[in-house]
């Protein structure tokens, strides 16, 4: 029973993390499933997936309630790295669950310190977002001051974001987000919502393939699913009435304890910090 709490309490706080970021919340669940629940390297990577579906939907849902996210965006980044993603998870069987958490690790870090460095760059105000080249954001009327991309940038954004999804285990907000920050000038908010969309759709084939692998551990997924629900809701919530700059930098340090965490345990130094 205890084991199943823990469990549980690990989906709650991934679907907070999930609703307030926009990351799918296997930032939090892979690290938890391998450091807490000792499972196999593997195992925390591919279990993941198939929770993060329902997290991103009950996320993504409640900030499009509130116009706060771009539907078609978040559908033209989600299925163009379907294929990608895929890819990513028949990579991990040749490269060992050591080096794919690593390689987590060291990207987690790096997105991180680009995160505080928009926070303290920016105005702790909302940016205009972007519309796609065919019309305005879900939600909001056209306005000709807004930014436009096209939807080629959208699908080399979706397809790098689904290699990197299927490959390490995780959802790809964490790379979705900074990047429609960064260059495409989303404002925080509209980039985690639209995040969530993507995510959404990227998590199937992830899933599948992981589950085809054996890498799924069904037990901790579906104990998962009933805390991510309710924690997606309370992130979007707490996300929604925020500041710009407060989630930049949240997001950034919440990256920074989940990245030293992992890297230190997969480096064999936790022992000797401790």
């Amino acid at each position: 029973m205890r084991t199943q709490l823990t469990t549980l309490a690990i989906g709650l706080v991934s679907g907070i993390f999930s609703g307030a970021f926009g990351i799918g919340g296997g930032l939090v669940t892979t690290p938890a499933i391998r450091l807490i629940l000792g499972a196999p390297a593997l195992v925390a990577v591919g279990t993941p997936l198939p929770v993060i579906l329902p997290s991103a939907v009950t996320g993504a849902y409640s900030y499009l309630r509130r116009g706060a996210a771009d539907l078609r965006a978040g559908i033209v980044l989600g299925l163009s790295g379907t294929l990608t993603a895929v890819l990513g998870a028949w990579m991990t069987q040749f490269v060992g669950g050591r080096i794919v958490l690593i390689v987590t690790a060291a990207l987690v870090l790096y997105t991180a310190a680009d995160m505080v460095v928009q926070g303290f760059a920016l105005p702790n105000v909302a940016t205009p977002a972007v519309a796609l080249d065919d019309g305005p954001v879900l939600g909001t009327a056209p306005d000709p001051s807004l930014n436009r991309v096209s939807y080629g940038q959208l699908v080399v954004i979706g397809a790098v974001t689904g290699l990197y999804a299927g490959f390490l285990g995780l959802g790809g907000g964490f790379i979705i987000v900074p990047m429609l920050t960064r260059w495409m000038r989303f404002d925080i908010k509209r980039a985690i919502g639209t995040s969530l969309i993507a995510i959404g759709i990227l998590a199937v084939p992830g899933t599948i393939t992981h589950a085809l692998l054996g890498h799924v551990d069904w037990s901790i997924a579906f104990i998962l699913i009933v805390g991510v629900v309710p924690g997606a809701l309370l992130g979007a919530r707490i996300s929604l009435g925020s500041a710009d700059r407060t989630i930049r930098l949240a997001f950034a340090g919440m990256l920074i304890v989940v990245g030293a965490w992992l890297a230190l345990s997969e480096l064999g130094l936790q022992a000797w910090l401790s």
